[in-house]
């Protein structure tokens, strides 16, 4: 376990857990962006870290965003805005490109970086109650800063996005699930340990196979169909080429549990 100020970080049979410890705001700091930053990069090249889950103290709110007071601040001391922005953008794209499945928990206020966190994650796991998630930049004259505005639409669409992000509007639960912008419900008392169990049901899947669709669904996602092709033909030879298909289909035939050969 790390003793980082921002950010509590603990390994569970595969999986990263990276806890946000500023309850019961748990407004994003300076400090926590570069913790998070900096605990990406490390899961990235650590082979033992086959999933990352990320959560947030407390039991009232997941995030309400970016801490205001610090940005106004701060960001002079940090390069300026534009530097302050560009790293939030590069967070969230390391997560959304890492090889290695993500999990969110979603409880409470989810609103504007408290969003567009669990926006580059690949799997949004929610609150049953209590969940109030959006994208409220407009209230302060601005624009979703950390891809919001486009990740939303990706997700559900553009005439919903649109919706909540001109409308200001803060969605619950239910019509979280049922717009898509989230993947299940479950009570607060039993969502980290649901996200957990997600996360370690992830953890244990073929690596190759598992880095191989998310190249292949979102690495590509901006191809085109020949080069997406491509990408998804070369993830199907990392498999055979790293036992997994091989041992896959003689488990299949020999009516047993695979047993594959470690990453």
């Amino acid at each position: 376990m790390s003793h980082a100020t921002a950010l509590r970080i603990e390994d569970h049979e595969g999986v990263r857990v990276l806890t946000h410890t500023a309850a019961p705001w748990n407004r994003m700091s300076f400090a926590y962006l570069d913790e998070l930053e900096a605990a990406v990069e490390a899961a990235t090249v650590d082979d033992s870290v086959r999933a990352l889950l990320l959560t947030a103290d407390g039991d009232q709110h997941f995030s309400v965003g970016m801490d205001l007071r610090e940005l106004m601040t701060g960001s002079d001391a940090r390069g300026g805005a534009e530097s302050v922005l560009d790293q939030r953008l590069r967070v969230l794209r390391k997560i959304e490109r890492l090889d290695k499945p993500s999990v969110v928990t979603m409880f409470g206020y989810c609103l504007g970086g408290g969003l567009e966190l669990p926006l580059a994650c690949h799997f949004r796991l929610a609150a049953l109650d209590g969940l109030q998630a959006g994208l409220p930049e407009l209230e302060l004259g601005t624009v979703p800063a950390w891809g919001g505005s486009v990740r939303l639409a990706r997700c559900v669409g553009r005439d919903r996005a649109l919706d909540m992000i001109l409308r200001r509007r803060k969605i619950d639960g239910p019509e979280a699930l049922r717009i898509g912008l989230v993947h299940a419900l479950h009570p607060l008392a039993e969502l980290r340990d649901a996200a957990l169990t997600l996360a370690l049901d992830l953890a244990r899947q073929p690596r190759p196979s598992v880095a191989g669709v998310l190249r292949a669904v979102i690495g590509a996602e901006d191809l085109s169909l020949t080069e997406a092709l491509a990408v998804e033909r070369e993830a199907v030879l990392a498999c055979r080429r790293s036992g997994n298909q091989d041992e896959g289909l003689r488990a299949f035939i020999e009516r047993r549990p695979p047993r594959f050969p470690a990453p």
